[in-house]
């Protein structure tokens, strides 16, 4: 399991009759670094969604055979599901990330835009 944010959508008109209904997303895996930075890794992947995350949400992600033990993935060919809408990130007693909204404000995540 790890994180990731949701940075786009994939639609797919032909595909699996199993698969038909899921909403696909675009995810970018993100790491916590040494200095308590959550930032990207570079690597992304397709993940079912079946929580209703949109983009720019901070999900945690399960991907290969564990993608298929939940309830609604068991019986779907998927490599990866979205399990959760990450509200925060602590790590050593500090907040790396805070879902806007809250009242901490002590986000600290590492992006470019």
């Amino acid at each position: 399991m790890f994180i990731g944010k949701i940075v786009g959508s994939t639609v797919a008109t032909q595909k699996l009759e199993s698969m038909r209904g899921w909403k696909l997303l675009v995810a970018e895996a993100y790491q916590v670094t040494g200095v308590g930075v959550l930032e990207p890794t570079g690597r992304t992947l397709i993940t079912v969604d079946t929580l209703g995350a949109g983009e720019g949400d901070f999900v945690l992600i399960c991907q290969g055979s564990s993608a298929r033990m939940t309830p609604e993935t068991k019986s779907v060919p998927v490599d990866a599901v979205t399990i959760g809408i990450v509200d925060t990130v602590n790590v050593a007693g500090k907040t790396v990330f805070q879902a806007s909204g809250s009242k901490d404000e002590t986000i600290r995540v590492a992006e470019n835009d």
